[in-house]
């Protein structure tokens, strides 16, 4: 109980100064940070982040920029861009996309809400309506490129991160349209075929799409085209990152910077590269690495209470005292049948089982599906996959009523931190956000089948406990067991990628790009299961806890098709 009091204190420490000083980034030198809804002329409900600096008012208006997240994202991926543009004046919209975020609606609906932002956006008293950017990455972009089409005359520069103009979901860019246009396309951008139609990204400047658009067969990056007084400008940036990369990096938010303090008029002027960004990723990533010290503190503190008490029980005897070939071969299951089964499984979704009313995510269907086979090849091939010693249901339910408390105290804490501070709890692209009330509706088709699959995955986890191990010994097994198998696939496929410029699984671009959260993910899942199990002896109230943080997880973090 005494260590459950130090991972509670500390979690909520961590949880506490992360997210303090991740408020206290966000709005430096008096920017105002609000979380706005709208609807949308369709009646669509829209949520953003608005970003208002200081001396910001309808008497002295600011230029205005639209910031917008690519898809199974959310406005917080923005923040880096969004901090820095209101640092330097602007007003920001940081927007979640229709069937994103807290925004209503389906994915891909009414120019991904595009037009819908750029028209609140416009109407706010203190922004000045002659001088707005559009800012998009990935989908983002065809969101901005959206609004520009809709409303030719109601912007002045854009900048397209990671993104492109023409097929499939924009209209055909021209050396006119659109006005002002940057493209900043890192040199390892995993979806340089679908955005510009060439094998690597490094040869984005050859791209027979992107020079009718400059107007020119030669493009030269860094070199400015056309005429930014007559709205004709062009300039292509290279930064060395990848497709998420430009998220976490100061020259793909240092470009954007520049392009707008060249081609907006207003604003404070500051240094592209003065950049305090990071900060704030670094901050909610230490409220996120407290949000789980709280969890498993809470659990902990939990099972001490009388109502809880006859679900603690020591874990079973190791079967093994040493990592011998039987351990080795199930070590090998644990961490290799996740990866190798992953782009099939995710890719049969995609391609047979389209969005519907009652799977309405598909990437949520497809982590569904991809979980399913795991544990069926799990319970088919391993002779380590029982969950411990069998239940009886009173004890069912009280590790689904813990399960469910510990949850929830870790859920509470996630509110109150967005109420007082704006934030959720993320680093980069693993982000955890408290759920809509759709989002709610949703995860709770998902659950079921997500917390079978994460009981049956600890309960052989658990089996790969080996006598006389320390701790380090126990959780480092056990987070290699899941995640070791990611590691390696994104190894050889990065490691050729960052070698050649091209990506071996560049046939499915966005599935390579989702692998990079498994890493975390699973490593947290075997963490947080070795850590249950060890108290209870099985992994169902473990596995329960997982089953729920990973559905809040995903359904929290990705799109919704059907709304």
């Amino acid at each position: 109980m005494r260590r459950g009091w130090w991972l509670f204190l500390m979690g909520l420490a961590l949880i506490l100064g992360g997210s303090w000083q991740a408020g206290r980034i966000q709005t430096a030198g008096g920017i105002k940070l609000q979380d706005v809804r709208f609807r949308s002329p369709a009646g669509t409900e829209m949520s953003g982040l608005l970003y208002v600096p200081a001396g910001a008012t309808a008497a002295t208006p600011a230029p205005g920029i639209l910031a917008v997240h690519g898809y199974i994202n959310s406005r917080e991926t923005q923040d880096g861009f969004a901090i820095e543009f209101a640092r330097r004046g602007y007003v920001v919209l940081a927007l979640d996309q229709t069937g994103h975020g807290y925004s209503g609606g389906a994915a891909f609906s009414e120019g991904f809400g595009g037009p819908a932002g750029l028209a609140w956006l416009r109407a706010l008293p203190m922004v000045d309506k002659a001088n707005i950017g559009l800012e998009g990455h990935s989908m983002g972009g065809w969101t901005v490129l959206a609004a520009a089409a809709a409303m030719p005359d109601a912007y002045r520069a854009i900048v397209l991160e990671g993104s492109s103009t023409g097929k499939p979901f924009a209209a055909d860019g021209t050396p006119a349209w659109p006005r002002n246009l940057a493209l900043v396309f890192s040199r390892y951008d995993e979806f340089s075929k679908l955005m510009w139609d060439v094998d690597r990204a490094q040869d984005v400047a050859r791209s027979a799409k992107l020079q009718a658009l400059f107007g020119t067969a030669t493009i030269e990056p860094g070199r400015i085209y056309g005429d930014i007084a007559a709205g004709t400008a062009r300039r292509l940036t290279q930064p060395t990152a990848t497709h998420p990369g430009d998220h976490i990096s100061h020259a793909a938010i240092g470009d954007a910077i520049d392009w707008f303090g060249r081609t907006l008029q207003g604003g404070t002027p500051l240094p592209a590269a003065d950049q305090i960004w990071f900060g704030k990723e670094v901050a909610t990533g230490i409220a996120l690495v407290g949000f789980v010290a709280l969890l498993v503190g809470s659990y902990d503190l939990l099972l001490a209470l009388p109502v809880f008490a006859a679900l603690r029980r020591a874990p079973q005897r190791p079967a093994l005292y040493r990592r011998d070939r039987r351990w080795w071969q199930q070590f090998a299951l644990s961490a290799l049948l996740p990866a190798i089964s992953f782009f099939p499984a995710f890719i049969a979704v995609t391609l047979l089982l389209p969005p519907s009313a009652l799977l309405p995510q598909t990437v949520t269907t497809q982590v569904v599906f991809w979980a399913l086979i795991n544990a069926g090849l799990t319970l088919l091939l391993s002779r380590f996959g029982h969950p411990g010693p069998p239940l009886t249901p009173p004890q069912w339910l009280r590790s689904a009523v813990l399960a469910l408390v510990t949850a929830a105290i870790g859920y509470l804490a996630l509110m109150a931190m967005a109420a007082w501070f704006t934030i959720d709890f993320r680093f980069w692209v693993v982000a955890l956000k408290p759920l809509s009330f759709d989002q709610l509706r949703i995860a709770l088709v998902y659950l079921v089948p997500i917390s079978f699959a994460q009981i049956v995955t600890l309960g052989a986890l658990g089996r790969l406990a080996v006598g006389n191990d320390g701790r380090i010994g126990r959780y480092g097994a056990a987070m290699l067991a899941l995640a070791a198998g990611f590691l390696l696939l994104l190894a050889v496929d990065y490691g050729i990628f960052f070698a050649t410029g091209r990506l071996p699984t560049a046939f499915d671009p966005l599935t390579s790009v989702i692998a990079i959260q498994f890493v975390p993910l699973l490593a947290a899942i075997a963490a947080i299961g070795t850590f249950t199990r060890a108290r209870t002896g099985n992994a169902v109230a473990g596995g329960l806890l997982c089953g729920l943080l990973v559905t809040w997880y995903v359904v929290a973090g990705t799109a919704t098709q059907v709304a």
